[in-house]
């Protein structure tokens, strides 16, 4: 199958932008877990169980995209769904091997324009290197493009390194980022800040780009956003705080409250902001994970929500509740999850609604 890639072109020029994720779903993305570096058989087994759990929370709401390794493994997949009563209607599974699970950093990015006949979609293929070089990558960097293929719709091609989990847009004009992540040399070292800006606003139809500096231990992806701050809708940020002074992220995360406080959006106007907890420090074989409640996946009906058996879980979930009152609030335990050095937000990718390719 042949997609049209617009070669000699920009998004942006063309009306194309990035839509929020709280903006309608047609389906949301997943990679079914394989890979037993990141998890061991024993916790690979229950990571399927929190798969299944998010499936059931999607289901009845939007469409499934499933990439799988191997054609074998769709029986056997089939056949967990059917015990837990999930509609495989509902889902379609892509053969496309991968590295790893984490969909939302090498997966498309989809951008959409509205037209006199309906909302039109097209792709970014960013390139990937598994957050500068550190694991394995070359199976999803192929797997973008065999999605690309599959989806046979107009596709970008920036050409530089960029990852799902380190913009998080509002869908009116302004991304959020990291320094420590868009900027880091193991990713594109031969750009400056104003070039990165300049393929931000061109891709992703943004008009302003707020830098935090910030970064959890244990991250490995040297600081996405979706752990640090999350717009909840066009005018709000949740951002992940740290109260105690000696708590192992207090002093990385303490400049992110000032930056947003100074933040405006297209028409000049500051954003509300709402702190959002950290679990207490998580470790697993002595080393921090990157736990975050801020590290949440916004679907059509609902908001899945990390939740790690902490006094804070339920904090988190209320505040949440406030900020998408419309919206169900799920916690989905993701202690298992988190081992992998991931939440929710990177396991998953949504797809806009749109009416045309």
């Amino acid at each position: 199958m042949m997609t049209l890639m617009l070669n000699n072109f920009l998004p942006a020029p063309l009306n194309y932008f990035m839509p929020a994720e709280w903006e309608t779903h047609s389906a949301t993305w997943l990679t079914w877990p394989h890979n037993v570096e990141t998890w061991n058989s024993h916790d690979l087994h229950n990571i399927e169980l929190v798969y299944i759990e998010i499936i059931l929370n999607l289901i009845e709401e939007e469409h499934l995209n499933i990439l799988i390794n191997k054609n074998i493994e769709q029986t056997r997949i089939t056949s967990l769904f059917k015990k837990n009563y999930i509609n495989i209607k509902n889902i379609s599974f892509h053969t496309i091997q991968t590295n790893d699970s984490w969909i939302r950093d090498y997966g498309p990015n989809f951008i959409v324009r509205d037209t006199s006949t309906g909302r039109q979609i097209a792709i970014n293929r960013w390139l990937f290197n598994s957050w500068g070089k550190k694991y394995p990558w070359e199976k999803d960097q192929k797997a973008n493009m065999e999605i690309v293929n599959n989806m046979n719709c107009p596709w970008f091609n920036p050409r530089i390194v960029l990852e799902g989990g380190a913009i998080d847009v509002n869908g009116k004009g302004v991304c959020l980022t990291t320094t420590s992540c868009l900027l880091n040399k193991n990713r594109n070292n031969y750009l400056k800040i104003n070039e990165v800006e300049d393929y931000l606003k061109n891709f992703l139809g943004v008009e302003i780009i707020i830098w935090l500096d910030g970064s959890l231990k244990g991250d490995d992806t040297d600081g996405h956003i979706d752990n640090l701050a999350r717009f909840v809708n066009s005018k709000t940020i949740v951002y992940t705080t740290e109260q105690n002074k000696n708590g192992a992220n207090y002093a990385n995360l303490k400049s992110i409250p000032k930056v947003l406080k100074e933040a405006k959006n297209i028409n000049g106007k500051p954003f509300n902001i709402i702190p959002l907890p950290i679990p207490n420090t998580i470790k697993h074989k002595n080393s921090y994970l990157p736990a975050s409640y801020a590290n949440f996946y916004i679907s059509n009906s609902s908001v899945l929500v990390p939740a790690f058996n902490d006094p804070n879980d339920e904090t988190a979930k209320n505040i949440l509740k406030s900020c998408f009152p419309t919206r169900k609030i799920t916690l989905i335990d993701s202690r298992i999850l988190v081992r992998g050095q991931g939440g929710l937000h990177c396991i998953t990718q949504q797809q806009p609604a749109h009416s045309y390719i």
